[in-house]
């Protein structure tokens, strides 16, 4: 079982701080020998815990929780043999415009906030003071591993942020493309791939634009990919003020991504949008593959043992006939 319930040295859910569930020792052990360091710790209510590295995060929506979890945090570590060189914080607002950066709670507050995380093998750089995100999407975990395996020849990475998918495409041999209004995510994202002892100038292109414009452009230009990420955001605004809303706009960014899906071509559809269900995505997709007289075959992948059922995004693969 994925997650430690009832059974010592962990008690029972209904027991802890904030419902929060541990991961079973045997999964923390499979990650490492898989060479991962960034992962779920544990998970409730409330609040989570990742791992990254050396470090943990604890994601919160009450001080109260926050402090029940730190207090018991060294005996927890200890069951996995874990000692944490800095705890940092990071509170969960109901309105995005009180999001803030992630504060040190424990640990020598002089070493850099930046750092460096495996992911079955492939590096990430992280920095705790670039925002409310620090830099990787462990949620996205099996979605990048299915990436790595299917081998694709194009990749299109759309809401690139620091281009974690491009990065395992590109060591599987692809040529990427990855574009993100932010072009500071982007040139993160240049260095996860020198990380990784890949040139970032190679058969890569990183590009700072608003995909909903750049995909048509690409289209009228008969660009094609073989693999498509579309994992865009709650909401964002482009340099025009133009917002991207992703309930009202993601049937719209689908059909926009078929005009230059190849055939059969692999397309990833995620949201994090607590209103938006897995059955949404497929409905929206279907809509837009009958507009462009095309089919799908639909699959979703493994659960990550390290996240509860329902957790993290949302997502599925869809297969372009």
């Amino acid at each position: 079982m994925p997650f430690q319930r009832g059974q010592a040295p962990v008690r029972s859910a209904k027991d802890q701080p904030g419902g929060m569930e541990w991961i079973a020792a045997a999964a923390w052990s499979a990650l490492a020998a898989g060479g991962t360091d960034a992962h779920r710790l544990g998970s409730g209510r409330e609040m989570w815990l990742e791992r990254f590295g050396p470090d943990l995060l604890l994601s919160h929506q009450t001080e109260r929780g926050r402090d029940e979890v730190l207090a018991e945090l060294d005996q927890r570590c200890a069951f996995y043999s874990y000692h944490p060189a800095r705890v940092f914080g990071k509170y969960l607002p109901h309105q995005a415009s009180e999001r803030g950066a992630p504060v040190l709670l424990r640990g020598d507050a002089g070493t850099s906030l930046e750092t460096e995380v495996l992911e079955a093998g492939a590096r990430y750089g992280l920095d705790f003071a670039a925002g409310y995100s620090a830099g990787l999407f462990i949620d996205q975990r099996a979605n990048r591993a299915r990436v790595r395996a299917l081998k694709p020849r194009r990749l299109l990475n759309t809401f690139a942020y620091t281009c974690s998918f491009s990065v395992v495409a590109a060591l599987a041999g692809a040529e990427t493309v990855s574009i993100d209004l932010s072009r500071r995510s982007l040139t993160r994202g240049e260095e996860n791939f020198r990380r990784n002892g890949l040139d970032p100038h190679a058969g890569h292109r990183f590009i700072a634009d608003d995909v909903m414009a750049v995909l048509p452009r690409w289209a009228r230009r008969g660009e094609k990919f073989d693999a498509i990420i579309l994992d865009p955001p709650t909401f964002s605004r482009n340099q025009a003020g133009e917002a991207f809303q992703v309930q009202r706009d993601f049937d719209r960014l689908v059909a926009l991504a078929l005009e230059v899906a190849a055939p059969g071509a692999s397309i990833l559809l995620s949201v994090n949008h607590s209103a938006m269900r897995v059955a949404d995505l497929e409905r929206g997709a279907r809509g837009a593959l009958k507009m462009a007289g095309k089919s799908g075959r639909f699959s979703q992948t493994a659960s990550l043992p390290d996240f509860p059922p329902g957790a993290g995004a949302k997502t599925v693969w869809v297969e372009v006939r």
